[in-house]
């Protein structure tokens, strides 16, 4: 949450309580809030109070033991992996909210807090590997002569994806981009990124890829190895809601790509794009620094916090325009969002 939003809220008729310190790593003191019409209280006054519970990562099992009977938790909850935890939410009668549920929709877009996180993360990823290369992104002409410019490989031409493109083009680099869907193919040329063709077609489930075959993964390997190897940098970012992350770079590969260059797998979560990435770590194998740094938007927390409050507040005033939850289970938004209610986990 952000003091800002806290205000807007309150404008709208909602009492906020907001957890001491919470917002410190985020750059927004108690203070910050307390101006905006928000009150700060303990953790626990919260649990005992609030009749609606806002948070963005999944609710642990001590949390949703405080939980009581009637109240509305809203969060990231990954419900399509975390089957006990929403079992649980709903033996307690909770109403529990998926944040990561918004459907990709026009008119959920103000809600849809992967996208807003995952713009941060594509713009962090880039600057990550700029630290750990050991070369400059543009080029430039020196009396000494002339640098070329860095190559980046970018998988996945998602919100992440496009993001890292965007970012890196502005440092100077030669970009290019692969996805197995075509239709992003014009997405990432408008943003100046050379996209790397493979035949065959992939439908979209929900703006993520589909499941692809095992001929099309060797066409899309072929296509993008030669790229692949002459990359000073890799950013990997593809997805599959709810399954493990695919692979798109394995040991065979790393052994072939340039000495000293690097791979940021924005994946590692769930598994990794890259077989040879270690979460929270940067390792080097072959020569190639590979880094698996989770939670990328955490490391702007204020950005992060922003647009999350933003989100949350878009989504809270869809579900309760009025400060009364007084819920449609047949409205697209509310319908996919909603995981368990009056006691029955509902997907």
């Amino acid at each position: 949450m952000s003091p800002q939003v806290c205000a807007q809220l309150h404008d709208k008729g909602y009492e906020l309580l907001v957890e001491k310190d919470a917002g410190l790593k985020s750059a927004f003191s108690n203070e910050d809030f307390e101006s905006n019409h928000a009150k700060v209280v303990d953790r626990d006054e919260i649990f005992a109070k609030a009749d609606a519970i806002a948070k963005i990562n999944p609710f642990e099992d001590d949390e949703i033991d405080k939980l009581r009977n009637g109240q509305t938790t809203i969060s990231l909850l990954y419900h399509l992996s975390e089957g006990a935890r929403c079992e649980k939410l709903a033996s307690k009668g909770v109403t529990a909210c998926s944040m990561d549920a918004i459907p990709r929709i026009s008119r959920a877009q103000s809600m849809d807090v992967l996208s807003s996180q995952s713009n941060l993360a594509g713009y962090k990823a880039v600057l990550l590997g700029t630290e750990q290369l050991t070369k400059i992104f543009p080029m430039m002409t020196t009396a000494a002569g002339t640098i070329k410019p860095s190559k980046v490989l970018i998988y996945g031409v998602g919100v992440a994806g496009l993001q890292a493109i965007a970012t890196a083009k502005r440092l100077g680099a030669v970009v290019e981009a692969t996805d197995v869907r075509p239709e992003t193919k014009e997405q990432a040329e408008s943003l100046g990124a050379r996209f790397i063709t493979v035949e065959g077609e992939v439908k979209s489930e929900g703006g993520y890829a589909g499941e692809v075959s095992e001929e099309y993964k060797r066409k899309q390997k072929e296509a993008v190895d030669k790229s692949l190897f002459f990359a000073d940098l890799v950013i990997t970012t593809a997805l599959v809601p709810g399954r493990q992350a695919p692979v798109l770079i394995t040991e065979d590969q790393v052994k072939q790509m340039k000495f000293g260059s690097v791979i940021v797998d924005m994946a590692v979560e769930q598994g990794g794009n890259c077989t040879l990435s270690e979460l929270g770590k940067v390792v080097e194998k072959h020569g190639v620094k590979i880094m698996g740094i989770p939670n990328l938007p955490s490391t702007l927390s204020t950005n992060a916090s922003e647009l999350f409050a933003k989100n949350l507040a878009t989504y809270l005033l869809h579900l309760a325009p009025e400060g009364e939850f007084n819920l449609d289970l047949e409205e697209e938004i509310t319908d996919a969002t909603i995981i368990t209610y009056q006691g029955q986990k509902r997907k």
